[in-house]
């Protein structure tokens, strides 16, 4: 029996359990060099995230290159390999009943988050927090 994942909207524990395994498979992958390919030859790769569909049977691996160069020629690559590395992956996890169909992308988050920083920065935006917080205090 299936029981219904208690938050929607947000991977269930089997979800996660499953994405980190595939991620530790696919970090061991490609770390030990075992897909021939010479564009991925010359990278070194890290695998931050992978996030799996409710079935398991898809998923969504966050990458970035080493220095953050070559972003999408790493991507290309990988994606090109998709089905090697998801072979390699089920030689790895054989207790899955499916072997997941693999879809990379760079992991842009860090991107954001100094974005997002930049903003905060800005003395506009100090000067707002700053009046929010009096106010708070006032109450």
């Amino acid at each position: 029996m299936v029981r219904p994942n208690p938050n929607p909207g947000q991977p269930s524990q089997r979800q996660l359990r499953v994405g980190e395994q595939v991620r530790h498979a696919l970090a061991e992958v490609l770390q030990r060099g075992d897909i021939h390919d010479p564009e991925l030859g010359g990278m070194v790769i890290s695998v931050l995230e992978v996030r799996m569909s409710p079935d398991l049977r898809h998923g969504t691996v966050l990458v970035m290159p080493l220095g953050g160069k070559g972003e999408a020629e790493a991507v290309a690559a990988l994606n090109r390999n998709a089905k090697e590395l998801r072979h390699e992956v089920s030689r790895r996890l054989r207790e899955l009943k499916y072997s997941p169909d693999l879809r990379f992308r760079v992991d842009d988050r860090y991107d954001e988050t100094a974005r997002i920083e930049k903003i905060f920065a800005q003395e506009r935006v100090k000067r707002d927090l700053r009046h929010d917080e009096d106010d708070k205090n006032d109450e």
